[in-house]
Formats: C-alpha cells, sequence, structure tokens
C-alpha cells in the first residue's frame, strides 16, 4: 500500500494512468489507419470465426483451465479478466518485430477495442457467474462499459477522423504520442506492480501454470483458425494469446478494488508478455534460417 500521506487511493492513480494509456495507443492506432485499411481488415480477417475464438473459445479454456486447477476465485477472476480482453496494442508491436504482417495487424487491433467495448462485459458476466464464491467481488457492467467507450471505442474514432481530415497533423502528433502513451503504460504498470507486489508475489505457480497453458493453446487456436495465408495465422496468434493488460486493469479497477484480482491481472499479464516475447523469437529465429537455407 502507498503512505497514509498521499491523499488518494492507489486504485485512482492506476485507473488515470490506465485509461491515459490505453487512449492513447488507440488514438495512436487511428491516426495509422485510414477507413480504406480498417475495411480490407474486416474483408481478410475471418472475423466471423476470430470473433467468437476470441470471446468465446478462448474465455472458455480459461474457465476449464481455472477450474481444472481449483484456483481461489479471486485469482481466477483476474485470468479470466485478460480472457475477455483479446488483441492488446502491443499485437503490432510483436508482428512487427516477428516480421510479419503489419498492416492487418494494426487493422484488427484498431477493429477489436469496438467489440471489446460492448462484448468484454458480458463475457466477463458470463464467465464469474460459475465461480464457486462471487460474493466478495463486484462488478458493474454498464459502468465498464462507459469506460471502455471513453478509453477504447471513442480515441479511435477521434484518431481515424484526424488522420482522414487533418492527414499533416495526424502525421506530427503520431510518433509522440506513441512515445507518450508507452511511457504512460510502462509507468502505470510499474506502479501497480509496485502497489500489489505482496498480491503478486502470492498467486501461486498453479495460476501461472494455468494462465501459460492457456496463452499457448490461444496461439495455437490462432494459428489453426486464422485463414489460408501464414502471415494471416501469425497476426491472428498473436492476437489471441497477448490479452489486452490495460483493458483487463480498468475492468478490474472499476468493478474488484481492493481484492486480489488486480494483482491476479498483472502477474498473469506479465506473464503473456514473456510468452508473446518468446514467440517473436522463435519467429526471427525461424526466418533467419529460413532466410540462410537451413531447414
Amino acid at each position: 500500500m502507498l503512505p497514509d500521506f498521499i491523499p488518494f487511493q492507489p486504485e485512482t492513480l492506476i485507473r488515470a494512468l490506465t485509461m491515459l494509456s490505453l487512449g492513447g495507443l488507440l488514438l495512436a492506432v487511428g491516426l495509422r489507419l485510414e477507413l480504406a485499411a480498417v475495411a480490407s481488415a474486416l474483408r481478410h480477417s475471418r472475423l466471423a470465426l476470430v470473433l467468437p475464438l476470441n470471446f468465446v473459445l478462448v474465455p472458455v479454456v480459461v474457465s476449464v483451465l481455472v477450474r481444472g486447477f481449483a484456483l481461489p476465485p479471486e485469482i481466477a477472476s483476474g485470468m479470466l479478466l485478460l480472457a475477455a480482453a483479446p488483441f492488446a496494442p502491443v499485437v503490432p508491436v510483436f508482428v512487427k518485430m516477428a516480421r510479419g504482417d503489419l498492416a492487418l495487424a494494426a487493422g484488427l487491433t484498431a477493429i477489436f477495442p469496438i467489440f471489446s467495448t460492448f462484448l468484454t462485459p458480458l463475457v466477463c458476466e458470463a464467465s464469474f457467474a460459475g465461480l464457486v464464491d462471487t460474493s466478495a467481488l463486484r462488478f458493474h457492467p454498464l459502468g465498464i462499459l462507459a469506460v471502455l467507450f471513453a478509453t477504447v471505442t471513442l480515441p479511435l474514432i477521434i484518431g481515424m477522423a484526424l488522420r482522414h481530415g487533418l492527414p499533416n497533423l495526424a502525421l506530427r502528433i503520431l510518433r509522440p504520442l506513441e512515445v507518450l502513451a508507452e511511457a504512460t503504460g510502462a509507468i502505470s504498470l510499474a506502479f501497480v506492480t509496485f502497489v500489489e507486489f505482496g498480491t503478486i508475489m502470492s498467486t501461486g505457480w498453479k495460476s501461472l501454470l494455468a494462465m501459460a497453458l492457456a496463452g499457448e493453446l490461444s496461439f495455437l487456436l490462432g494459428l489453426a483458425l486464422g485463414g489460408a495465408l501464414p502471415a494471416g495465422r501469425q497476426v491472428i496468434a498473436f492476437g489471441t494469446a497477448n490479452r489486452n493488460i490495460a483493458l483487463a486493469l480498468l475492468v478490474a479497477v472499476d468493478g474488484f478494488a481492493g481484492t486480489a484480482v488486480l494483482g491476479a491481472v498483472v502477474a498473469n499479464g506479465l506473464l503473456l508478455i514473456f510468452l508473446g516475447l518468446l514467440h517473436v523469437a522463435y519467429y526471427r529465429l525461424a526466418g533467419g534460417k529460413e532466410a540462410l537455407g537451413v531447414r
């Protein structure tokens, strides 16, 4: 906990930093995209399969694992929040590092927050309904919906509008905005790690093992259902396996302040980032071997 002389609760600062980071990242994504790119992503991304994969199948996989490992309700809830928050803003970064289809990654990363605004609260409530004991957890779907719209959908729309109406201005502010949003996100993650360090350390190996299995299964499901083109499968795999920590934190702060849910989101979210970096390393190594003719 923070010292007593600090005149606000840690959750207040976490919420503010997370909203600024997520809003800035989505505004930057919008500044990079044109309506034609979004339309192209919708046409070629197999959304009819990718949406159920991310908002139904992955949450079901995580639900089965948290019950199979008999995890405490608050730890399980943090993992379920991550399961309900697909396509992290870091996905285009990972895809770029893996030398994949950056345009498709950016397009899908732009599109998914719109669906998340409406589907994430519904998926969360459906997932929590089966927990053994949720009496101590507080969940407010309408409030979360409003927060997601303000921090996800609205910045994305504003960014795309600026790209369309004022392209020169959009180009000038894009990189500074990305740097500021990424720095704010790093500060937010560091702060919540500091505040919830005790909870994170007590998360336990069973939770991390269950999340690692969920992340790898999600990656494989993305590869299997991502389409015929290898580049498209890679993007879907990264987007499905890398859940949106900032989005899950927003929901956790709004609905579960004062519980262990926040620490569970951070601990398992950091694990997913680590697994994402391992996938990037694999693709870079595989690409290097292919260029050298190594099998």
